[in-house]
């Protein structure tokens, strides 16, 4: 104060934190930041997960149909649904697969019965789908039977060397394997001490027959000279040759080794003993071949080797000698299946006198038949020969015996053999890309007429490589697609039509497309009462037809008279058995008839009338002055729209007023005689 100035005013600075307290003011912020981060990724990871939650009910919703997409209609009523790639699905909703996600698509349901087993293609379609056809041909055509297989030794031709008789072997002469030999060259010789003991034998037995004088009681005699034969035979079973006992009556000398010698000529194939061995009786020594004929093993499915047939002729190349080709014939076929292969064995033999053909080494063999051949068969290297039966590559000009076997040779006429050319079958054939197969079902697409395809199930009989045998529903001319038929079997499906998966339907439909029709119309005279209640039965069946044909129900009246006159002629004996099963089949199809509305006695009136009519082909009263005619509706739903009227004019049952006058005149069937062709045809 004392005038002195003032000094400023100083506050005292805090003091500093105890060290303790340090730790606690430093967790606060890390804590409320560590709780901050976990809040906010807690409510990230709900928001994800309802919104997940959200696209799959989403989804669940528009796969059942509880959720329409944007611009789709709820659909057409009473219209089907499918996916283009999964036809088998099915529904009456509009969607997506539930296999393929794809958008499901209406099915276009065919008009009429004529349209259920065809497509048309638009030209621009086609040439987009790049859809091709083929014309189907009938020619004689060929399979080749294509298979491998390994040469052996002709078993036939094939000799073991084997010791009679107890001993020890004392020198080899073929002293390795594959020594070419000839028959009667010697192999092997066997010294044996069992052998000399019979030689002497012999010998004594004989000197002692020798010594008897004129006086020996006969008996004596005859017992000495059985006994040295006896003793020689014994030589004979111990394996000495004729010429071997020869040389020892001759030198009266016993020899305790025996020389052996081959029975065939050929080469030596197995060498099994060696020189200062002993072998027992029955030991093999040595296996002998003769090669110039040797075997071609092949395995070949039963349905191939059914085809096959002695004699037959067989091109083989062998593996080590490509380009050339070996001439062969069938020898054997086996009667057995094999049960672990599955297969059939087929014995070839090929002629190989050069020697250049070797066991063990492998071939590849060619068979060429006529497809759909039956009867003979035509070989200009065995027309008017003989051959053997045992071994088919001898054949000669002249009848005479078998030079291997001994066999006497027979006219290759007795295999099946021709001696002239004879014509060869032909047979229908279409591209192998025309078939589409799935299993058992086979199709193909005839093009019926420009852009219009038809299914048609096939039955397929042998292959070619590039061509397939057709049994049915096909004929010459027809034209077939032979690419693009997979498009077109796609659009049948979209349309709600038979394809390749459902066959069986389309040759359901197509077995009643087309008017009933009959290989032979023959009608024969029905006398006496039987013929009466047959006429009774006809007028029966007019009513019914012309009260379907008026709208009209039908009453219990008419149907009892059909089936009263039904079971009169059942009660006649001369009434055929073909007619009686038709007969019995219209009585279970018109028992209810007038039960049921009208549109359900329509769909049964057919089965009446395919066997009102089949009788009618066959069957008149005598006497019967006008004919009958037969007309057919194709518009009838499933096919089957045959009917049978007295006269005309055309009155349709089965539409009656919709469409009274539609159908077609198929026959007009006389009262007795033969109608040779329909109409139709």
């Amino acid at each position: 104060m004392n005038g002195s100035p003032e000094e400023p005013e100083v506050s005292a600075a805090p003091a500093a934190p105890h060290p303790a307290d340090r730790p606690n003011s430093e967790q606060a912020p890390r804590k409320f930041q560590t709780t901050f981060f976990l809040r906010v990724g807690l409510q990230m990871a709900a928001v994800i997960v309802s919104g997940v939650g959200v696209v799959i009910l989403l989804a669940v919703a528009q796969h059942f149909g509880y959720l329409e997409e944007t611009g789709v209609t709820a659909g057409t009523p009473g219209a089907e649904y499918t996916c283009p790639m999964h036809p088998q699905i099915r529904q009456t909703t509009p969607g997506r697969c539930p296999i393929c996600g794809m958008k499901l698509v209406e099915v276009q349901v065919a008009p009429d019965n004529r349209d259920q087993t065809d497509t048309q293609i638009a030209l621009a379609s086609r040439r987009l789908a790049q859809i091709e056809t083929a014309p189907v041909t009938r020619k004689t055509a060929y399979r080749t039977l294509q298979t491998v297989g390994s040469l052996a030794i002709d078993e036939s031709r094939k000799s073991v060397i084997a010791a009679y008789v107890d001993g020890r072997i004392e020198r080899v002469f073929a002293d390795y394997t594959g020594v070419h030999v000839r028959k009667g060259d010697h192999l092997a010789e066997l010294y044996s001490p069992n052998l000399y003991a019979a030689q002497v034998g012999f010998l004594t037995s004989r000197a002692a027959l020798e010594k008897l004088n004129p006086n020996t009681l006969p008996i004596v005699k005859e017992t000495q000279e059985k006994l040295a034969a006896n003793s020689r035979n014994q030589l004979i079973e111990l394996g000495m040759t004729e010429q071997q006992l020869t040389e020892l009556e001759e030198s009266n000398q016993a020899r305790s080794r025996l020389t052996l010698y081959t029975e065939i000529d050929g080469t030596v194939i197995k060498k099994l003993k060696n020189a200062g061995q002993y072998v027992k009786a029955g030991e093999p020594i040595y296996e002998v071949a003769n090669l110039s004929t040797i075997w071609l093993m092949l395995e070949l499915y039963p349905e191939d080797a059914a085809l096959v047939g002695f004699g037959q002729r067989v091109e083989a190349e062998i593996q080590s000698q490509p380009g050339v080709l070996h001439l062969g014939r069938v020898a054997f076929v086996d009667p057995v299946v094999n049960q672990m292969s599955r297969t059939v064995g087929v014995r070839v033999e090929l002629s190989n006198e050069t020697g250049k053909l070797r066991p063990g080494d492998y071939a590849s063999a060619r068979i060429t038949m006529p497809i759909g051949s039956e009867g003979e068969v035509y070989d200009d290297l065995l027309a008017g020969k003989w051959i053997s039966p045992m071994h088919p590559q001898i054949v000669s000009d002249t009848p005479g015996d078998c030079p291997i076997c001994g066999m006497e040779l027979v006219p290759t006429s007795k295999y099946g053999f021709s001696e002239e050319p004879v014509p060869l079958p032909k047979v229908l054939m279409v591209p192998r890309e025309a078939v589409l197969m799935a299993g058992k079902n086979s199709v193909i697409y005839v093009e019926t007429e420009p852009g219009r395809f038809e299914i048609r199930p096939v039955t397929l009989g042998p292959m070619t490589r590039t061509e397939v045998v057709i049994l049915d529903n096909l004929k010459e001319g027809d034209t077939v697609a032979t690419a693009g038929n997979f498009l077109i079997d796609s659009q049948m499906q979209l349309e709600g039509k038979p394809s390749l998966i459902d066959a069986h339907r389309a040759k359901e439909i197509l077995e009643n497309k087309g008017p009933l029709q009959s290989d032979e119309i023959h009608i024969v005279p029905l006398a006496g009462a039987a013929g009466d209640q047959l006429e009774q039965f006809f007028s029966a069946y007019f009513i019914i037809q012309k009260q379907l044909a008026d709208d009209k129900k039908l009453t219990e009246s008419q149907v009892q008279s059909l089936v009263s006159a039904g079971e009169e002629l059942l009660k006649t004996s001369d009434l055929p058995e073909p007619q009686r099963d038709s007969i019995d089949a219209i009585l279970k199809a018109a028992e209810h008839l007038h039960h049921m509305d009208l549109a359900a006695a329509r769909e049964q009136f057919k089965t009446v009338s395919h066997r009102t009519l089949l009788i009618a082909f066959s069957l008149r009263k005598e006497g019967a002055e006008s004919g009958f005619v037969h007309f057919y509706c194709p518009m009838v739903k499933g096919g089957g729209g045959d009917w049978l009227q007295a006269s005309g004019p055309l009155r349709n049952p089965y539409f009656g007023s919709e469409m009274l006058s539609c159908g077609e005149l198929v026959h007009e069937l006389p009262p007795v005689g033969h109608l040779k062709q329909s109409k139709a045809e």
